[in-house]
């Protein structure tokens, strides 16, 4: 049978290119996403930035850390401590102490990451003057960078300064420097010194202060602005390269398998024949595996040298378009070689088993009846899969309805889950594609002609070829609608969510990062005819069962104000009984009993016990918790909702609030245009990373969609030759053939929308059981943009090999034997 395979592969070449492609592709997409993904694990080593040429960096406790029965658990303050008037004491008899502040600037004209510093600092970096001097005066700054020369005055929100001199940038940020006395006014917290002393005498002046750490040698690049950008960067590349290489193995699976068995069910006449010439079911299924084994190595030895090339690529591109740091680059890893041949080897050998073994056991006469019509498309084994996956879909889903709703909105459960109902539906499409497309075809085929009935005949006729060619339509459609429609579904139920809650009529914001001060607060206070209710941004940590250290964003607040400017989601309790002794909290909360004491440890790491002055709903997960601002030592206000007193003019109060804000900066938004600010955009990490996935797939599945329509065409040459002598013209002959191609896509197309509708629908459910009500977004540009490429791919690729096929005499191709 090895030369009977082997003449095979010769003799029918187009089908095995058609494999011979698809399998390649997937496996040099398995290698890229491996690739890519390996070198996302590990990050070089940083080196300290800011603080590169000082001798010590103190710095003040910024982590709680929490024993528990199986280890310590912590987690980053909301509220880092200073370093200890004491400690600084003891520093100060060892050598000079340079406090270091850092807080935003804006600057007309000047970089929109602009932060502030004390000049006293720069040398630390080092930072050198490269024209001009060093700022004296309250109104003097240095700047880095170059986009400001000395003797121009610069407007900002801090007030109108003159710069006096200029720094080399040094890559890391856009600085001005400031005299260190203006510094302490604009930020009077600091967190951390720069010492000019010995590291091991520092070490002593600071021993007995829990939490104070002494930073020498690398270790300083934690006093930087963002120590941990790397190693965010990193979770951030290893979920985008985890999802898009879970997605992109799925679908170059889906659809190489699908491929596979449809090359083999093209080959039922062939089958017949052997069988009628003596050869064994067992003899057919070997042949079929030395076939498959021949492409699969070839074709995965092929993919594996695509992938190699095509992972470069995909660095350069995540690391220009900005999900990637600089550093990013493909590495040495040799694993995602040897997955991605395997996967492809065994991809291969499996997409025929199920196929080879049906025309192994079909009986000569059976196979060479059944080789013109599909009258059984559905296997045992096929009903068998498709209801139980469909069936473990529902349950599944009902589980997580009733149990924890919550879990259907994140990110692995809305990628992961349209997996399992895009395969239950493939699996199941042969059932649903005669009706489908009797009703696609209802219309046509009413119209004057055959053309239209043909078309729907031809589909229904062909169940398992219309079936195969519709997958990577159903699984690019599904795709897009599931993932780009879960998202924009939940950030309109989050948008949702903030114009309820907001009764304020005015929300007013910081124009930099520091927070409102004290002056601007009064002034805002103070305005006639305005409700103000000051709130700070802070966090609430809690362990749950004695061993998980929880982080929950908390707001602190006035509970009077707070109740007149917002309409929080409470599910039992009061908001106006809340005190410097309570907390208000979610139903995700482990403890959530009304007048229950919970203990937690605030932003600032000191810990409390506090009663549960009311529980709001858990809605999308952004109803934090409450406590007052006694409980939020050292955190800033940076919001400022205004509601309007009875009879009060709101174009009054507008404008006594801008006049509130005017000197040190901050901005004034309507209840609507606050709302519209702070719309829930999906993080830009995910949303590329979703775009990465579905122009992955919609390439792949569409080079897979014009290899099979190549496939199939070139199966149907006697078909067409038959229409010919029947009297249809050469044009008549491709217009069916195009028809036929659209009403494929159009199947496969109506499919994905209704596995992308269904997967929607749980969301929607889980969002409503949430106390969340909202419509449901189907993301219908994406899905019309995947429906009209699948659809030009399938024409162009169905008609041009018919074009070729048809330049032969009718009666010469009447004549082809398959």
């Amino acid at each position: 049978m090895l030369s009977v395979a082997l003449r095979t592969l010769r003799s029918r070449w187009i089908t095995f290119v058609g494999s011979f492609v698809a399998l390649s592709l997937g496996v040099a997409l398995i290698a890229v996403m491996g690739l890519a993904l390996a070198s996302s694990l590990h990050a070089p080593d940083r080196q300290p930035e800011r603080f590169a040429a000082a001798p010590v960096v103190v710095k003040g406790a910024d982590t709680l850390r929490v024993s528990t029965p199986i280890g310590d658990r912590v987690q980053k303050l909301a509220q880092p401590r200073a370093v200890p008037a004491a400690v600084v004491a003891k520093l100060r008899k060892l050598g000079t102490v340079v406090e270091d502040r850092s807080f935003a600037v804006r600057a007309r004209g000047g970089p929109g990451d602009l932060v502030g510093h004390p000049w006293s600092t720069a040398a630390f970096a080092p930072y050198g003057i490269d024209a001009g001097r060093a700022p004296r005066a309250a109104d003097e700054v240095v700047v880095s960078g170059g986009w400001a020369k000395p003797g121009e005055r610069v407007r900002t929100d801090h007030g109108t300064v003159r710069v006096v001199g200029t720094v080399a940038g040094r890559g890391f940020e856009d600085a001005v420097f400031y005299a260190d006395a203006r510094a302490a006014q604009l930020s009077p917290k600091s967190t951390q010194l720069a010492v000019a002393a010995d590291p091991a005498a520092a070490r002593a002046a600071v021993s007995g202060s829990a939490g104070v750490r002494v930073l020498t040698g690398d270790a300083r690049r934690y006093a930087d602005a963002d120590p941990d950008r790397d190693s965010e960067a990193l979770t951030a590349m290893n979920a985008m390269f985890g999802t898009a290489g879970g997605v992109t193995t799925f679908v170059s699976v889906f659809v190489v398998a699908s491929t596979f068995a449809f090359s083999v069910a093209q080959r039922r006449r062939e089958f017949g024949l052997l069988r009628t010439a003596g050869a064994t079911p067992g003899q057919i299924r070997r042949m079929v595996f030395v076939e498959a084994l021949a492409v699969g190595v070839l074709a995965s030895a092929a993919g594996c040298v695509l992938g190699a090339y095509g992972a470069p690529r995909l660095a350069t591109w995540v690391v220009d378009g900005g999900l990637a740091p600089d550093w990013f680059t493909i590495g040495a890893a040799t694993w995602p070689y040897y997955a991605a041949f395997a996967t492809g080897l065994l991809v291969a050998l499996c997409g025929v088993v199920a196929a080879s073994w049906r025309a192994g056991r079909t009986g000569p006469t059976q196979a060479l009846r059944e080789a013109s019509v599909d009258s059984r498309p559905m296997t045992w084994g096929r009903w068998l899969f498709g209801a139980g996956l469909l069936l473990i879909a529902a349950v599944t889903l009902g589980l997580a309805l009733f149990g924890d709703p919550g879990d259907l909105l994140h990110r692995k459960t809305y990628v992961s889950r349209p997996m399992l109902l895009i395969t239950a539906v493939a699996l199941l499409a042969p059932v649903v594609v005669r009706p489908l497309t009797q009703l696609i075809a209802w219309l046509p085929a009413q119209l004057p002609g055959a053309g239209g009935m043909l078309v729907r005949e031809n589909a229904a006729a062909g169940v398992r070829r219309t079936a195969a060619i519709a997958a990577p339509v159903l699984v690019t459609v599904a795709l897009a609608g599931s993932l780009l429609g879960a998202t924009a579904t939940l950030n309109g139920a989050k948008a949702t969510e903030t114009r309820e809650q907001t009764a304020a009529a005015f929300v007013v914001t910081p124009a930099g990062g520091a927070g409102f001060d004290a002056a601007t607060l009064r002034g805002l206070r103070a305005v006639p005819g305005a409700e103000v209710s000051a709130t700070s941004t802070s966090a609430v940590y809690v362990l749950e069962d004695g061993v998980a250290l929880v982080r929950d964003e908390a707001r602190a607040a006035d509970p009077g104000p707070l109740a007149a400017t917002t309409n929080l989601p409470v599910a039992s309790g009061r908001i106006g009984d809340l005190d410097d002794g309570s907390i208000v909290v979610n139903e995700e909360w482990q403890h959530h009993t009304v007048g229950e004491r919970v203990r937690v440890w605030l932003g600032d790491g000191t810990r409390k016990t506090l009663r549960i002055a009311a529980v709001m709903t858990a809605g999308t997960g952004n109803n934090g918790a409450y406590v007052t601002p006694r409980n939020a030592v050292g955190a800033s206000v940076d919001r400022v909702d205004v509601a309007l007193t009875k009879g009060a003019d709101a174009d009054a109060v507008a404008a006594g609030l801008r006049a509130a804000v005017r000197t040190s900066g901050g901005q004034v938004l309507t209840k609507d245009q606050w709302v519209q600010a702070s719309y829930p955009e999906t993080n830009r990490t995910t949303r590329m990373g979703f775009l990465l996935v579905l122009g992955i797939a919609l390439l792949y599945t569409g080079i897979s969609l014009a290899n099979t329509m190549v496939m199939a065409t070139s199966d149907r040459v006697r078909d067409l030759a038959v229409l010919r002598l029947a009297g249809a013209t050469r044009w008549q002959v491709l217009r069916l053939v195009g028809a036929e191609a659209l009403m494929v896509v159009a199947v496969g197309g109506v499919l994905g929308l209704l596995v992308a509708v269904l997967n929607l629908a749980g969301m929607w459910s889980a969002l409503g059981l949430l106390s969340v009500w909202t419509t449901i977004e189907l993301p219908w540009t994406a899905i019309g943009v995947t429906v009209s490429a699948c659809a030009v791919l399938a024409v162009v690729s169905s008609v041009v090999p018919a074009s070729f096929a048809l330049r032969r005499r009718a009666v010469e191709l009447a004549g082809v034997r398959e």
